[in-house]
């Protein structure tokens, strides 16, 4: 019988540099198939697996070639090699680099599951535009986070720049002294983004009047808040605006809201029949919730008597056209039927003697 042959790999040589790279690609894509594999049998129980792998996906399979790639390099062939220490510090900075932009990944995802967690109990509520608010500002929060310590991790990879940084560390008084002189603005706004998010002051989704513009705010981030104003224009300040400026919230702790519309009219209206008028209006709309309406007169100057009509309604956009309702039909209405209530201007000439 002859004898077996057996095959002898020398992992020193590029033969071996070949075979480790092979058995690492191999490696590699039995798990990205065993992983597409699960998730495609789990998808139909649970949606958000499919959604996780899909995303992953890039950021994982590279992270996962590269420490496959390092590996093999690192036992083999290349090791030996003079510019292997250059190789070496690429790939380092390269894995350091992906992994962050893996667990950024990973971070958004659970952050974007939280809210939609939130979105499905459709709570659209106070409480939930600042959990939205918080859960967002967090987010740039740790991904910023993230992005600095991954540089920091590649700039201390070089010898050179620890050393720079001991010397830094050094005179650490005077440089924080300095750099935070120069950045007094923008670590400003960077505080006060996180102070924004986490004392509820304001929550995405809210509406305020800003620099005498009505809108929502529609975006909180870092170092500036977006309101989005109601003909579509956007209104951007820094968040150290709202930290140290006065501003109107009409969703503080409700969306409900009151809202009056005045009118300056003859002294000659028949209050009476406007009330009832007014009455007839809201009941038939369905912007007005029935928490409050009444018809007062609140001023009787300058020759005509102020009628002021409130009404309440479920939020904002809802009493807004409440409102401009009102003030229509009970133009329209005074007008047809009393136009004596309509306001004039009276003049009186006396004959001379």
């Amino acid at each position: 019988m002859a004898p077996l042959t057996t095959f002898d790999i020398d992992w020193a040589s590029w033969l071996g540099t070949l075979v480790a790279l092979l058995v690492g690609i191999a490696a590699v894509a039995a798990l990205v198939i065993t992983v597409r594999f699960i998730a495609n049998r789990v998808r139909g129980r649970s949606a958000w697996i499919g959604d996780l792998e899909r995303r992953i996906r890039v950021p994982g399979m590279t992270l996962a070639f590269l420490i496959a790639g390092w590996i093999a390099c690192a036992v083999t062939a290349p090791s030996t090699l003079s510019w292997w220490e250059v190789l070496d510090r690429i790939l380092l900075i390269c894995v350091v680099l992906v992994g962050a932009w893996l667990l950024s990944t990973l971070v958004t995802f659970g952050v974007e599951r939280l809210m939609q967690y939130d979105s499905a109990r459709d709570d659209s509520g106070p409480e939930a535009r600042r959990r939205q608010t918080q859960l967002t500002v967090l987010n740039r929060l740790v991904i910023v986070l993230i992005s600095i310590i991954a540089i920091g991790v590649v700039l201390f990879s070089f010898p050179e720049v620890r050393a720079i940084g001991t010397s830094i560390l050094a005179s650490a008084g005077v440089v924080s002294i300095v750099a935070g002189l120069a950045a007094q603005s923008t670590l400003g706004n960077l505080i006060a983004g996180v102070q924004i998010a986490f004392t509820n002051a304001i929550r995405v989704g809210d509406v305020v009047v800003v620099e005498g513009e009505w809108g929502r705010i529609g975006e909180i981030n870092l170092s500036y808040v977006v309101v989005y104003i109601w003909d579509e224009r956007r209104l951007i300040l820094p968040c150290t605006y709202f930290t140290s400026q006065p501003v109107e919230s009409w969703t503080r702790k409700s969306d409900k809201i009151l809202g009056t519309v005045l009118m300056d009219l003859d002294w000659r209206v028949p209050v009476d029949a406007v009330r009832e008028k007014f009455m007839e209006i809201i009941e038939a709309s369905d912007a007005w919730d029935r928490r409050s309406a009444n018809v007062l007169v609140t001023g009787s100057e300058g020759g005509y008597v102020t009628v002021r009509f409130k009404i309440s309604a479920a939020n904002s956009d809802d009493q807004w056209d409440l409102r401009c309702l009102v003030r229509e039909k009970i133009i329209t209405w005074l007008q047809q039927e009393h136009p004596e209530a309509l306001p004039v201007t009276r003049v009186t000439l006396e004959s001379p003697e």
